[in-house]
């Protein structure tokens, strides 16, 4: 995905200001090999609307800058309280020969095909909808799709039971094989009826 941005000449609060009320958004790239931070700024509607892309979060980046493309990540957005501001926003250098740390949304299908909600009528509970790996930039995936057609009642699914995209590993911070999915079975209607209350005792003629 691709987005153009321009230099920024100042900073500081009033100069951050200033640039948005001309509708422009402050920002910075970092990272890299003997490369100084580059203050930038971006058209802010555009940016926006980028914004509401999942792609513009999980993917490798095109940015034009000056006529020349840099591969970036999206790394922090700060946004107005109330108003649909962007504040401010960064962006980190890609180095195509470096590993690095990313979440990547999970894309669940076919669980209403499963045996699970289609005989067993159970719930799903999407447990995480994003995974953290760790891969080459030319590795990493858009998202990675969890196909949910063979869920059983009963049976949880794992990290262990996906299959994750060639030259990506999952990042679990020690957690041994989490749930991805669980499947949580119906309540149970109860039984019987509640029994119905005993008619009161006749009196007695005296």
């Amino acid at each position: 995905m691709k987005f153009v941005a321009f230099e920024r000449a100042k900073q500081g609060t009033g100069a951050s200001r200033r640039l948005r009320i001309t509708g422009r958004t402050p920002g910075i790239v970092y990272g890299g090999a003997g490369l100084e931070p580059q203050l930038i700024e971006l058209d802010h509607n555009a940016l926006w609307h980028a914004l509401k892309k999942e792609a513009f979060h999980a993917t490798v980046l095109d940015m034009e800058l000056n006529g020349q493309e840099t591969k970036v990540l999206l790394r922090d957005v700060q946004y107005h309280p109330f108003k649909q501001l962007v504040l401010h926003i960064d962006f980190q250098r890609v180095d195509a020969t470096t590993k690095m740390n990313l979440k990547v949304p999970l894309h669940f299908s076919g669980e209403d095909e499963s045996s699970a909600v289609k005989v067993d009528k159970c719930m799903i509970n999407h447990i995480v909808s994003e995974l953290e790996v760790r891969c080459l930039p030319a590795d990493l995936p858009e998202f990675i799709a969890v196909d949910l057609s063979q869920l059983k009642k009963g049976v949880s699914l794992h990290l262990n039971d996906i299959t994750l995209p060639k030259g990506v590993v999952a990042i679990t911070h020690g957690k041994t094989n989490p749930v991805l999915v669980s499947v949580v079975n119906p309540v149970e209607e109860e039984a019987a009826p509640a029994a119905a209350p005993a008619a009161p005792a006749k009196k007695g003629k005296k």
